[in-house]
């Protein structure tokens, strides 16, 4: 029996496309290739997630470490974000990010072409934000939020969307939860 597939994503009547909902890029519609299981933060959860963090990210240092459709990344980056490290795996994906970044002319945003776990495991550096929304039902949060847990700053964040409730690893606690259809998004704080 074959997964069925969720419906592509859908911005102003057209497919494959996500727009930016805040920020100095608010209403710019971001393009992304349709591969199996890249599914963008909707709209309403991610206007969420902004709410949560006080809108506006100024001088933040952020990883999206399965940047897909970049929704999340060009977010932060849109909102100030000195810094956005997007990574991403999918060829198809990261040539529609660069694409994105070059419209846009946003210069604080680096893509990587890498595995996220194999990137983090080689890096020392911390952030104040990292967002796990790995492909769904792919069972890549868990180890995903392991292995970032010791790259973010004391006091620092960690947005987690994924198919099952989220639970807080040690050193971190729940900040804030939701759901919406079969996704449920946590926002954890670094303790």
């Amino acid at each position: 029996m074959r997964a069925k597939q969720a419906a592509p994503a859908r911005a102003h009547g057209a497919a494959n496309r996500v727009r930016i909902i805040g920020g100095q890029y608010r209403r710019r519609l971001l393009d992304f290739p349709g591969t199996t299981g890249l599914r963008p933060t909707p709209d309403r959860v991610r206007e969420t997630l902004f709410n949560w963090l006080g809108q506006d990210l100024p001088g933040w240092s952020c990883i999206d470490l399965f940047a897909g459709s970049g929704a999340l990344g060009f977010e932060a980056a849109s909102r100030g974000a000195a810094r956005v490290v997007m990574i991403e795996r999918e060829r198809a994906a990261r040539e529609a990010l660069e694409k994105n970044r070059a419209t846009l002319g946003a210069g604080t945003v680096e893509i990587v072409f890498a595995d996220a776990l194999a990137w983090l495991a080689n890096r020392r550096e911390t952030f104040d934000l990292a967002f796990v929304d790995p492909p769904f039902d792919s069972g890549l949060a868990a180890p995903a939020l392991a292995a970032v847990a010791s790259r973010i700053r004391p006091g620092g964040q960690v947005y987690v969307e994924q198919g099952a409730a989220v639970e807080a690893p040690p050193g971190f606690i729940i900040h804030r939860s939701g759901r919406a259809g079969r996704s449920h998004f946590a926002l954890l704080t670094k303790e």
